[in-house]
Parts: C-alpha cells; sequence; structure tokens
C-alpha cells in the first residue's frame, strides 16, 4: 500500500539583501531546521533529502494524514525569508518521478 508524501515546491530564488560572498539561500536551513524540528516533535517525518528540481527547491514529507501534511507545508510556506509562490504536490512513495499528483496552492487560508 503506498503512502501519502508531499512535496513542498520552494521558487528556488536567492535571498533579498543577502551580502555578497553570502549563501544566497538561507531559506533552505531555515526550512530544514523547521522541518527536522517537527520531526523530532513526531508530527511529520522528513521523507527524503530536500534538493533543487528546475526552478524550485524540493522538500518532502510523510508520517501523517494528508491534512497534516499539508497544514505542516502551509506554516513552511510562511517562514520568514521564504520565497513566495510556494507549493505542495500531494503524491506517494511509489511515484516514479516527483513533480506529479495534485497541487495545492500555499500557505492554505
Amino acid at each position: 500500500m503506498a503512502t501519502i508524501v508531499v512535496e513542498i515546491h520552494v521558487p528556488f530564488h536567492p535571498a533579498p539583501a543577502v551580502p555578497e560572498g553570502e549563501y544566497p539561500y538561507p531559506w533552505i536551513d531555515v526550512i530544514e531546521d523547521f522541518l527536522c524540528r517537527l520531526e523530532d516533535e513526531g508530527e511529520v517525518e522528513v521523507f527524503d533529502d530536500g534538493e533543487e528540481f528546475g526552478d524550485v527547491y524540493v522538500f518532502f514529507l510523510t508520517g501523517a494524514k494528508e491534512e497534516a501534511l499539508l497544514a505542516t507545508a502551509s506554516r513552511t510556506a510562511t517562514l520568514d525569508g521564504v520565497p513566495p509562490g510556494v507549493f505542495a504536490m500531494v503524491t506517494d512513495d511509489e511515484a516514479e518521478e516527483f513533480g506529479f499528483g495534485r497541487r495545492v496552492d500555499l500557505p492554505l487560508t
């Protein structure tokens, strides 16, 4: 039986006002820290390491019901420094590649 996975797709844009020579994507660390904290608390599981995929950076969640995973994805979209335009894809662990599934615009209203 397939396990639900929610992919969080974040536009792969450098953060504004990052000094030259600094890492231009500090929001990746912010999101990873946030998701790791939630995983440690048992709310969700980080399914796989995040990775760049075309013009987005994708994070993967599982380990909870769809509603809880989408709520976490929505909270992720509103973290400080995260670029606008975040969306989720609802899929499962049997998908041959990511980026396919049902799209959900974030944050949820």
